[in-house]
């Protein structure tokens, strides 16, 4: 008889589980950049086999975090301002257009979830927690994101973020979170007020002043 409380494991969710823990310590640096990931390695880390992650070293190769060359083992891509350069100007038009299609929509939920991440972002880079800071401002943008409801942005930023990400937590020490934490109440303020277009602008002047510390461009 058939037990009601299982159901069968799609091959999609665990290559997608797998995929998203190899993003996740590639983009915070716990496989630093250059290093050599051995498909025959993780599988067993896993538990699984080899297939799944080979898939998902297939989607971070194409997403440019990993590179394989043939006859050799898969590498993390290393550190590259220049194509985060690239990444910057892309990245804060994206998210202007979240800011001018979501602020119309923005509920009192969504300012105590602005107002919050904010908040934690002042405090994490009191404390100098790099990865909170990078979590607080994503929550931060997020809600934007979120409410603007159009998922070809959702889609286009998930390529560009995690080679922003990577620079951010490489060059923490170079960053100065409290002008962002500044930057932020300014967007905010313009969001409270309706002004989607200055709220936009200010948006977009947040992210490529961040690319402009990180890259020097």
């Amino acid at each position: 008889m058939k037990n009601k409380n299982i159901t069968p494991i799609k091959r999609l969710s665990l290559r997608d589980e797998v995929y998203e823990t190899l993003k996740k310590n590639i983009i915070e640096l716990e496989f630093e950049p250059g290093s050599r990931l051995h498909d025959k390695e993780l599988a067993e880390d896993f538990g699984i086999s080899r297939t799944p992650v080979r898939e998902a070293l297939k989607r971070l190769e194409d997403e440019g975090l990993v590179v394989s060359t043939p006859g050799s083992s898969t590498r993390v891509t290393p550190l590259n301002e220049e194509g985060a350069s690239h990444a910057f100007p892309v990245a804060a038009s994206l998210h202007s257009l979240g800011a001018r299609l979501g602020v119309p929509r923005l509920s009192p939920d969504d300012f105590e979830r602005l107002e919050a991440a904010n908040e934690n972002l002042e405090a994490a880079m009191k404390k100098q927690d790099i990865l909170g800071a990078v979590k607080a401002d994503e929550a931060f943008h997020e809600v934007y994101l979120s409410a603007a409801n159009n998922p070809e942005i959702i889609s286009a930023l998930k390529r560009i973020m995690p080679k922003i990400q990577r620079l951010e937590i490489a060059q923490f020490g170079s960053l100065n979170g409290l002008k962002s934490v500044e930057q932020h109440k300014k967007i905010m303020e313009a969001s409270r007020k309706g002004q989607e277009l200055l709220a936009s602008r200010l948006v977009e002047e947040n992210w490529l002043s961040l690319g402009e510390l990180l890259t020097g461009k």
